[in-house]
């Protein structure tokens, strides 16, 4: 990174003539690193937890159909269990560093992780999906502070020549998470029932908070008592709750003949404005906007956020298809997702070694257009699609991931002062996160409109009592049907075929905005080559 003393007075975070200069982060106090039996069983307790973490925001994705089924919901209605836990993650994910300095790192790991089991454990007894989404909001704005956490306290477990080798061990936790999730969720839907997806929560926790409280309470950081930004913090729980109310509750409401959608539009923008404003005025703003001046800071967390609203919208939109339209069961579709991780398990240590001497835009570059390959692929599906065909696409994907979020990262970190990291790489990750639920509703939108626009097109031509048509009710009443069976047969074919095509042309766009993409990434510099890159990389990938 660069020195403090060659930084620019954008480096060094200077906020003009006449203001408060930004809080530094207090020194840390030399504690030794864990040996032997304490290190191994301090690297499960915090890989469990960050395991546990990464698990729910994958394992539900399955779940939805059931879910929306057991709550009396449309499954695009569902997709607000998604949605509302991304939301709240991002939100609370900034205040990660204030809340540290409050209450100490491992204090503050270990009432997170016990709160997020309670949250957990809410979820799966919730029987309404008001309930469900409220106690989805409360696990989410609990969750924030776990994984960056679990990366500090992981990396004070081992000394600095080993921080490698236990990132590495970190990163291969959070890369099984989104493999075991679509298998175990899928398994648990069919098998048991969906509350166990969050029930299961509760164990793991637990296990996982004592042991850290067991190990790490005597290597507390130190604490103090901050300012916190409380009208900024509020403006931007104002802005975001209100942006993602309008994205989810749109398709319901007609967008903009209703009322409601206008007033949640309003909010939201007035909202933001008056955040933008104020972070950039206030002396301790609770997200640093200046990092946006940077060049590398803001094409790189766009360009990383933008790409991962694509991929977390597509993640969510292919099991849907496949459970909704071609008769897969919760399990077969998890095991149509969960080869995404092999390839990225494989390679993801290869990339944190080398994105220090390679020039990451190209490795972005290359992750791109994997993932414009991928969703090209996928544009092709039609309702005859094999599972071995579903299954390609996904298998390639996972190389496309281990290439993505390292070099996009360090592409957006490159250049800042070690004091201005925790901030830059907070916001980074509030974009994204943000950026990961909003794509989630922008897809399942698109994609039920082009269904009415797909099946308005293929029912045109159809007169009933006539051609085609008229055969085929005929064909259906031989074998036994009623006329109104045999219509809602018919009319279930062409909305199949509807929401294929509808899926095809989401992938299909997707496509194209991932080989847009690759233009932002060469507006940014290339960082200097340095030892420990990747290291850094991977401490803010995910």
């Amino acid at each position: 990174m660069t020195s403090p003393s060659s930084a620019s007075p954008e480096d060094t975070g200077a906020t003009g003539p006449g203001k408060a200069p930004p809080l530094r982060p207090m020194a840390m106090p030399a504690i030794p690193p864990l040996k032997g039996a304490p290190l191994v069983l301090g690297t499960l307790a915090l890989s469990l937890a960050t395991f546990m973490n990464v698990l729910d925001s994958s394992i539900a994705n399955v779940a939805i159909p059931a879910i929306s089924g057991d709550v009396g919901v449309s499954p695009s209605q569902g997709t607000w269990v998604i949605t509302s836990f991304g939301v709240a993650n991002a939100i609370s994910v900034p205040l990660t560093g204030w809340l540290t300095q409050r209450f100490g790192a491992v204090r503050l790991f270990t009432m997170s992780v016990l709160l997020f089991v309670l949250t957990s454990w809410l979820c799966g007894f919730a029987h309404s999906l008001e309930m469900l989404v409220f106690f989805r909001v409360l696990q989410g704005l609990v969750a924030g502070p776990m994984i960056p956490l679990s990366q500090t306290l992981l990396l004070a477990s081992y000394p600095p020549a080993m921080a490698g080798v236990a990132l590495s061990l970190w990163g291969v936790t959070t890369l099984v998470a989104p493999v075991v999730g679509p298998l175990l969720g899928g398994w648990i839907t069919d098998n048991i029932s969906w509350p166990w997806i969050f029930y299961i929560n509760v164990p793991v926790g637990l296990l996982s908070a004592v042991m850290t409280w067991s190990l790490y309470r005597s290597r507390e950081t130190p604490t103090r008592k901050l300012p916190i930004d409380t009208v900024g913090l509020s403006l931007l729980v104002l802005w975001v709750a209100a942006l993602q109310l309008m994205l989810d509750k749109g398709k319901e409401l007609d967008w903009f003949a209703s009322n409601e959608i206008i007033a949640f539009a309003v909010i939201a923008v007035v909202a933001f404005a008056v955040f933008v404003v104020w972070e950039l005025t206030d002396a301790h703003p609770v997200v640093d906007l200046r990092l946006f001046k940077r060049r590398n800071f803001a094409a790189g967390s766009i360009s990383l956020s933008i790409a991962y609203g694509l991929f977390f919208g597509n993640v969510v939109l292919l099991p849907l298809w496949l459970q909704q339209w071609m008769g897969y069961t919760s399990t077969s579709a998890g095991l149509a997702l969960a080869p995404v991780g092999i390839l990225a398990i494989i390679l993801t240590p290869i990339v944190g070694r080398k994105v220090a001497v390679w020039d990451p835009r190209k490795m972005a570059t290359a992750a791109f257009m994997v993932f414009a390959l991928v969703l090209w692929m996928r544009s092709k599906f039609t309702v005859e699609t094999d599972f071995g065909h579903i299954l390609i696409p996904t298998l390639i994907q996972g190389g496309a991931m281990a290439f993505f979020f390292i070099p996009l990262t360090t592409i957006t970190l490159s250049g800042l002062t070690p004091d201005r990291i925790p901030a830059a790489a907070g916001l980074s990750n509030f974009v994204r996160i943000t950026a990961g639920a909003m794509g989630t509703s922008i897809a399942t939108t698109l994609w039920e409109n082009r269904a009415s626009m797909h099946h308005a097109h293929l029912t045109e031509l159809l007169v009933q009592g006539q051609g085609t048509f008229a055969i085929t009710v005929k064909q259906l009443q031989a074998a036994g049907m009623s006329a109104e069976q045999a219509y809602a047969q018919i009319n279930r074919l062409i909305d199949q075929q509807a929401f294929t095509r509808a899926a095809d042309d989401i992938f299909l766009a997707s496509s194209f905005l991932f080989l847009s993409l690759i233009v932002l990434i060469w507006f940014t510099k290339r960082p200097a080559p340095q030892a420990g890159g990747g290291a850094d990389a991977a401490a803010g990938a995910h």
